[in-house]
């Protein structure tokens, strides 16, 4: 029999591949595929690394080629991108930096290494051509409206640049006609990968102001940078803002004061300081694993690693959904929000839901 690549053809693969993967359980058939070829995938994506610069001294810029059931992503979404360490897989989020519409056959992604950051250290000391990684599909909600605003405002500070980076290289490949005020936040100016880029974007257009700020010497957001960059700013913009909690809480304050405070979208990655918890106790049931500990009052991502056990997770701040796992029986909180949910067989996130009493969760 000849099978050819139609869509009765992909309907006949598909069973056949749940079929291949209930065979060789407890491994799905990609982590078969990746011991002859890392890119030969049937569920998953990955994506080769074609090309590495290293622009500024703690960053990297790569360019990936993903598998074909990549399907590209919108200016200011975010990605998680995985890679083996130590024989260990492990996850985090970045945003695509580059414009779109683009070509869904290249992903370009700034990494910088934080201080503590496993991947972004390991990305930014060893990431090489030819190297393969993980790729998620695009999420993420902080994205350019349809149709587009009059007038755009992004603020940045830090590695919050990534998103706000794509959607100004978004615009000018559009040809947007609109006005549009780019305001980043830094250190210093060496630390800014695309300095020569913004800069130069800055001078070749009539419509875009584009102001690097040196939080070293410069200080922090006040009304002079934000009038400085768009004295334009009213009831016909939008303002775009990722970077830190300062930083965001300032642009906010200046916004309301302003009267111009629904018109900001922000993004960050980062977990809101969990809600104090009472007293643990019981006993945590990681069913599938057949192991049982006490409870230690951490999330049940933090208490099956310290079980011994590897479940997936990513973003490790309730963004990305990896760690989702069907929670069996008894009451979990959410560090976040302290809400407390009791209904059994339920999808909950591990990495921001703390068990309260006896739990068993299918880890």
């Amino acid at each position: 029999m000849i099978m050819t690549a139609s869509s009765s053809g992909g309907a006949v693969l598909r069973p056949l591949t749940s079929l291949f993967e209930a065979l060789v359980t407890p491994h799905a058939v990609d982590r078969y595929l990746e011991l002859l070829d890392p890119m030969a995938t049937v569920r998953e994506v990955r994506a080769r690394i074609v090309r590495v610069m290293r622009p500024t001294e703690g960053s990297v810029v790569l360019e990936l080629r993903p598998s074909r059931r990549w399907r590209g992503a919108e200016a200011g979404q975010f990605v998680q991108v995985g890679v083996v360490i130590d024989g260990v897989r492990h996850t985090r989020c970045y945003s695509p930096t580059g414009a779109r519409p683009a070509s869904r056959d290249a992903v370009e992604l700034i990494v910088r290494a934080h201080p503590g950051g496993l991947v972004s250290q390991y990305l930014v000391r060893e990431a090489r051509a030819g190297m393969v990684v993980d790729l998620s599909s695009a999420a993420g909600e902080f994205v350019l409206p349809e149709p587009r605003p009059r007038e755009v405002v992004l603020v940045s500070g830090g590695s919050g640049i990534t998103p706000v980076l794509a959607m100004v290289r978004t615009l000018v490949r559009e040809e947007f006609p609109g006005r549009i005020a780019f305001l980043h936040y830094t250190r210093t100016l060496a630390d800014v990968p695309v300095l020569g880029e913004l800069s130069a974007l800055g001078e070749a257009r009539d419509n875009l102001a584009v102001r690097i700020v040196e939080t070293s010497t410069e200080g922090r957001l006040c009304r002079e940078h934000l009038r400085g960059v768009a004295p334009w700013l009213g009831a016909d913009s939008e303002v775009f803002v990722c970077g830190p909690d300062a930083l965001t809480d300032a642009l906010r304050e200046l916004l309301d004061a302003d009267g111009f405070g629904e018109q900001m979208h922000t993004e960050c990655f980062r977990l809101v300081p969990p809600v104090p918890a009472g007293p643990a106790d019981g006993a945590v049931s990681f069913a599938r694993s057949g192991v049982v500990a006490a409870n230690t009052g951490a999330t049940l991502l933090e208490q099956a690693e310290a079980a011994g056990l590897q479940p997936e997770y990513g973003c490790r701040m309730g963004i990305c959904f990896s760690c989702t796992a069907v929670k069996r029986s008894g009451r979990t909180r959410n560090v976040r929000t302290g809400d407390t949910h009791d209904d059994p067989d339920q999808p909950i996130q591990l990495c921001i839901s703390a068990p309260v009493g006896d739990v068993e969760i299918d880890v």
